[in-house]
């Protein structure tokens, strides 16, 4: 998943980007909401992570502009602002949870996860397709009951194709899933994960679990 966090106290954006990075997102940060409508210009996110009190523009001016504008990438709203009118103007505004400053990790994990599903067609934070399950929250996988390791890319890769069951995704858009604006690497790197994490998955079984569509992508049918 990719997520945008907003927040213009410096220390408190990078223990968020340094944890959700660490969780497996791909994460891209900025400090004012100027700067997050630009970024939401440019790239599709799972998620926000929006503070209210923004120089610039304040969150709920770009909770509203991005509403209007017809995006609806779920957004969590951190706020110091403890008051139930507070509260109700930021839902009124398009925000679709809420967060107390000063909160828990862990939390904050678990209500992205929510809005997500929410937004989503799941209705659970399990994936199960043709004898492989994911579980979001624990960040495990099976196939066939076996319990298989993977890497944080990996998981990554496998939980946005099982999202996206029986449609083709570019190895343009797995990648700007997966990674933020400051990775730099290979052309080839999507087909390099995807080639491991193949091997893993169908090490026990003669079926390929994703397709190759050649000369763009790959997908699980």
């Amino acid at each position: 998943m990719r997520i945008l966090v907003v927040e213009d106290q410096s220390d408190l954006r990078e223990i968020l980007v340094r944890k959700l990075c660490h969780e497996g997102y791909a994460v891209d940060s900025c400090s004012d909401g100027k700067e997050a409508l630009d970024y939401l210009a440019c790239a599709e996110y799972d998620g926000i992570v929006l503070d209210i009190l923004l120089p610039e523009l304040t969150g709920l001016g770009v909770l509203r502009k991005m509403r209007s504008s017809g995006n609806l990438t779920p957004v969590l709203l951190l706020t110091a602002l403890g008051s139930v009118e507070d509260r109700v103007a930021g839902l009124d505004a398009g925000a679709d949870d809420y967060l107390v400053k000063p909160f828990s990790f862990d939390e904050l994990l678990a209500r992205l996860r929510a809005i997500g599903r929410r937004r989503g067609t799941a209705a659970t934070s399990i994936y199960e397709h043709r004898g492989v399950r994911l579980d979001l929250a624990a960040r495990r996988v099976w196939r066939n009951g076996r319990e298989i390791s993977l890497t944080a890319r990996e998981f990554s890769i496998l939980e946005y194709l099982m999202q996206n069951i029986g449609r083709v995704l570019s190895r343009e858009k797995l990648s700007g899933h997966i990674w933020n604006y400051d990775y730099v690497g290979a052309s080839n790197v999507i087909d390099v994960y995807v080639y491991h994490l193949r091997k893993k998955l169908d090490k026990e079984s003669s079926e390929k679990f994703i397709e190759t569509v050649k000369g763009y992508g790959y997908v699980i049918r």
